[in-house]
């Protein structure tokens, strides 16, 4: 008898659905690459929709629907934060309500048959064991916070995974991450990752202070000094005392970043790491696994996870690209198809690659670009010339729209919905993060090279798919726009098999440059979510700097978009921008 089964994860931030039938990991989207709204939050229902129509299914032949925590022990865990002086707003109220995923996903999504519940880092656990491939594997969760849980450890063998020992709320790594993430002025769950790329400016001059908020413990165990944090408020996370501690006001959003915040950054990412090493070498011995799996957003810290890759006891590690909440949703369905099953995982496949999203024909394409009246080159049926054309124009340092084939599922673009430059000019990092992605100076920027060429460039002996480490450069080329401060890059490897036509482009502007490498970053603006539809990547391309836009077999350059703007800008598509989630605080929802 067949199964289907969809995951959900939703109401905090990254709502995301994924389809699996038979096991097989058919569709995984998040909400807001459809409703524009980063870290969209709200139920799933265009992410539930696209599901069953990749799955070629109705509502009906859902067998299960699974939502990935147990909603009242969240709710235990938000009143004890709450009480005595429970807010009155009507938005906080709404998030205490335990009966409000089943209510949401029988009325908005509207199914009716069989719900089931999976905890929070029992979802994680999953995410990443059930899909790695590994018969056995040590794993290990860390992340802000679940229902209680904060860190967990565990083990998988076969088609059983346990739950070895767990640190619960309010004592947390991610806490206490996105904490020092608030203070240094820049938004929780969305500027961790501007704290990890700021770390190498600066020296670990504060790591004793940081030291003062968490006291490690024998075995798996850590403790925050909750002196220095304030989880019940609704405008930050930190105490007076942890003001007072660093000696300097908290750094308001947009100002001038000093020594001492790249100082800082650095400090709380060399305790980050230091905690880590130690707690891998304590979950290596109590599981006694080569392979090690990790879920949860503290694993997508890739500086962290290249030392453990590098500098750990294990010797093999797995991270699904989608580590954060939204890839809870993939564990919820793997857990929901082994009770299904009676108990079995193996006919759960195995993650090969990221591409899990909607894709679009040439057709569809050719319909949209006509009905804009823009001026493309068509490439149908002359893929070999499109890849030529294209590689030209990056060789000649044009900075180009990638769109093809399935949207990425997770935060990084994989060469699906990627913005691609030659990493070889000394003004492109520049040039690309002040005029088309409109963010930060210092935050540096992915490469994408091919697999088979990866070792000879960069310090890795291994595929590392989805941009969820860093390594030292080596190259006998000159790489600065992928070059990090300290030498580092965060790296895509590309499997030919998994993306063929990105790697027949890398392998194009080799034989032009001798290059092997693309700059590849997500293709959308600062705060917005990455590009899902011909239409939002076409707004996109005509809002930034972009000199090239490739649709799928069809090649836009900017000098062809006269016509374009103008249906565009009557139809007050340019004055659109879509709206980001922002938080300030983390623990309340």
């Amino acid at each position: 008898m067949s199964t289907n089964v969809i995951g959900i994860s939703c109401f905090f931030h990254d709502a995301a659905c994924c389809l699996l039938k038979d096991g097989v990991l058919v569709a995984a989207v998040e909400e807001e690459r459809f409703s524009r709204t980063k870290h969209d939050p709200g139920i799933p229902k265009r992410a539930f929709n696209y599901c069953l129509e990749e799955g070629r299914l109705t509502i009906d032949e859902i067998d299960c629907v699974v939502y990935y925590e147990e909603p009242a022990k969240k709710l235990a865990r938000q009143l004890w934060m709450m009480l005595p002086g429970l807010p009155s707003e009507r938005k906080v109220l709404a998030r205490l309500d335990p009966r409000r995923p089943e209510r949401e996903i029988r009325e908005v999504l509207g199914y009716d048959g069989r719900i089931e519940y999976v905890g929070h880092h029992e979802a994680h656990a999953a995410s990443t064991f059930y899909y790695s491939g590994f018969k056995e594997a040590a794993i290990l969760t860390v992340d802000g916070v679940g229902e209680w849980d904060t860190t967990s450890y565990g083990r998988g063998r076969g088609d059983d995974l346990e739950i070895l020992e767990t640190v619960e709320f309010p004592h947390s790594l991610g806490l206490l991450y996105s904490t020092i993430t608030g203070y240094l002025g820049f938004e929780v769950n969305e500027g961790e990752y501007k704290v990890m790329g700021l770390a190498p400016y600066g020296k670990p001059r504060y790591a004793d202070l940081v030291r003062q908020l968490i006291i490690n413990q024998p075995g798996g165990q850590y403790r925050l000094d909750l002196r220095y944090f304030d989880f019940t408020s609704f405008n930050r996370m930190y105490s007076d005392e942890l003001v007072s501690l660093f000696g300097h006001p908290p750094r308001q959003r947009r100002t001038e970043i000093l020594d001492f915040h790249k100082d800082l950054a650095r400090s709380l990412q060399f305790v980050l790491e230091e905690i880590l090493m130690e707690k891998m070498k304590y979950l290596h011995e109590v599981t006694g696994m080569e392979n090690l799996c990790m879920a949860g957003g503290v694993a997508l810290n890739c500086v962290a996870n290249g030392r453990i890759k590098r500098e750990g006891p294990f010797k093999r590690m797995f991270i699904q690209p989608a580590a954060g909440d939204s890839g809870g949703a993939l564990g919820a369905a793997a857990i929901a198809h082994k009770r299904l099953t009676n108990g079995k995982t193996e006919s759960l496949s195995t993650f090969r690659h990221a591409y899990l999203g909607p894709a679009y024909s040439s057709e569809e394409v050719a319909s949209f670009i006509n009905s804009t009246g823009v001026k493309a080159q068509d490439f149908r049926g002359r893929e070999a010339e499109l890849i030529e054309a294209v590689a030209q124009r990056l060789a000649s340092d044009k900075i180009v729209g990638w769109f093809h084939g399935r949207m990425e599922f997770g935060p990084r673009a994989l060469g699906a919905r990627s913005i691609l430059a030659d990493p070889r000019a000394d003004n492109m990092q520049d040039r690309i993060n002040s005029i088309i992605k409109q963010r930060e100076s210092f935050r540096p920027f992915a490469p994408a090279v091919l697999e088979e060429r990866a070792s000879i460039h960069f310090d890795l002996d291994h595929p590392s798919r989805y941009m969820l480490e860093t390594c030292q450069v080596k190259s006998p080329i000159k790489l600065p726009a992928i070059t990090h401060v300290d030498g580092s890059a965060r790296v895509q490897t590309v499997d030919g098999d998994a993306n063929p036509r990105f790697a027949k482009l890398l392998r194009a502007f080799e034989r032009l440059t001798g290059c092997p490498i693309l700059l590849n970053t997500s293709f959308n603006l600062n705060y917005e979510p990455i590009v899902c539809s011909p239409a939002d990547a076409l707004i996109c391309f005509i809002r930034s700097g972009l000199d090239v836009l490739v649709l799928e077999d069809f090649v836009i350059d900017r000098s062809a978009l006269s016509v374009a703007s103008e249906v565009l800008l009557r139809s007050g598509a340019q004055e659109t921008r879509p709206k980001a989630i922002s938080f300030d605080t983390y623990t309340l929802f």
